[in-house]
């Protein structure tokens, strides 16, 4: 092989050539996206950009245990290669045994593309949308509204070595979009976000249409104090909140009872009911639109993940089933430990079992109470009841007998996303949704959007 090469895949199979340790993992991710971006109903940058990160994963087996190192960089080309991967042996060997270790996953077949270039995405993708944006700016300029935003599109072509045999390969396009639309003087301010994989099935003209309702809406302003107040959460704020429950249902820390889903008295809550709903939460990472990758592609060991496991084929996995807590994420070590099964973590997540009422029907269907447009600034308060506090954003308005009268300040909030699973009264129809707190690491998500009787706003808020 020529030192000179730099073929993503050839780059992994001299990363493995090289390594002396007793195991070795090898990950060349090969990123390129594109994007726009825009202002005051006019594009204002665009661009396209390249790059690759590598991380190799030494193992090195001692009298007291198994060691792992683990080495990421940049740019890395076939010059750089020993370097990284004696790092990462050095690590190794520097490092305690590794708590999480065990034997590198074989038996994976081959993926059948692994020696193909890498997707890459262009600005061609953005082809048939960008003409629509600028129909939809036009429309803006006519209604008196601004629009702000970005469309975002990535590609990533992930290709995973070991030494035990796996060739394996993963492709993952991301897309999002989110525009915001202002009233000139700046005092009305309305969101929409969405998520895709190629721009095909994304239309700025209805996002438009929604944001000029939204900011009609505004026009009335009515201030109402903190409390708790019958609540229609959109899907994306049900995201948000169920994408955090996700990321603390580490199996090993509700053993250890240290969370939500830990039992008292000790154990897991593994099988009790959560809501009388009977609601799903699943992921599956051939999930129609909502792809992801089939097998463990972990870059660094954590409470959800273990880079001993990487290759692991990963199967639609239920996490609540009908109601029920049905699995909490494990690795195939805290698995061993807690008698639980292996149930790696799955970069995509729905909530299915509810009715098929949108959630203008649901509006339609408000005695009085608040409609929310999306939640930030998500942070944990408690993990012993997974207490979450934050804001709204963007819009809160006022549902009195069926219809939207205006809009409220907005609030903090104080609540736990599993204890609003327990006390939602209905979920409407499950639908692609752009998590807005977490998009920059998840986007691949799937909500009904929920009816809550007493959602607690603990305070108001000034923001916007």
């Amino acid at each position: 092989m020529s030192s000179r090469t730099n073929k993503p895949h050839e780059i992994v199979e001299r990363a493995l050539d090289l390594s002396t340790a007793d195991g070795c993992v090898v990950i060349a991710d090969e990123h390129s996206t594109a994007n726009l971006r825009w202002a005051g109903n006019a594009l204002t940058t665009n661009g396209v950009t390249r790059g690759r990160t590598l991380t190799v994963i030494a193992t090195v087996d001692g009298k007291e245990g198994t060691a792992s190192g683990v080495v990421s960089r940049s740019a890395v080309t076939a010059a750089d290669l020993e370097p990284l991967v004696r790092a990462a042996e050095a690590a190794a060997r520097g490092a305690a045994p590794a708590e999480d270790a065990g034997p590198l996953v074989t038996g994976v077949p081959h993926s059948p593309d692994f020696t193909d270039a890498p997707a890459e995405t262009s600005s061609a993708v953005f082809a048939d949308f960008a003409p629509a944006l600028g129909e939809s700016f036009a429309r803006a300029r006519a209604g008196g509204r601004e629009l702000y935003g970005f469309a975002n599109h990535e590609l990533v072509s992930s290709y995973l070595g070991t030494s035990t045999g796996l060739r394996l390969r993963h492709d993952q396009p991301n897309g999002t979009l989110e525009v915001n639309a202002k009233s000139p003087d700046r005092t009305r301010s309305a969101w929409a976000g969405r998520s895709t994989r190629d721009f095909k099935d994304v239309d700025p003209g209805t996002l438009d249409a929604e944001l000029a309702r939204r900011l009609d809406w505004a026009r009335r302003r009515i201030e109402l104090p903190a409390g708790r107040y019958e609540t229609l959460l959109p899907p994306t704020a049900v995201a948000d909140l169920l994408i955090y429950q996700l990321w603390s249902a580490a199996a090993r820390d509700a053993a250890e009872g240290r969370t939500v889903f830990s039992r008292p008295g000790g154990g897991t809550r593994v099988g009790e009911r959560l809501t009388e709903l009977p609601l799903t939460l699943r992921s599956d990472p051939n999930e129609p639109g909502l792809e992801s990758a089939p097998f463990v592609l972990a870059h660094a060991s954590g409470d959800s993940a273990s880079v001993f496991d990487n290759g692991l084929p990963l199967a639609p996995t239920d996490w609540v089933r009908e109601g029920e807590l049905a699995h909490l994420t494990t690795t195939r070590h805290s698995a061993g430990l807690t008698g639980l099964p292996v149930a790696p973590a799955i970069d995509n997540l729905i909530l299915d079992g509810g009715e098929d009422r949108s959630l203008d029907e649901m509006v339609a269907a408000t005695g009085r109470g608040l409609l929310l447009t999306c939640l930030w600034y998500i942070r944990e308060v408690d993990p012993a009841t997974l207490l979450l506090t934050g804001l709204t954003r963007d819009g809160v308005y006022l549902v009195e007998d069926g219809e939207v009268v205006g809009e409220v300040n907005n609030f903090r909030f104080n609540e736990s996303p599993v204890d609003l699973l327990g006390r939602a009264v209905e979920a409407g129809r499950t639908e692609k949704t752009l998590p807005r707190e977490w998009s920059d690491w998840f986007t691949r998500a799937a909500m009904p959007a929920l009816r809550v009787p007493d959602f607690n706003m603990s305070s108001v808020s000034q923001g916007v």
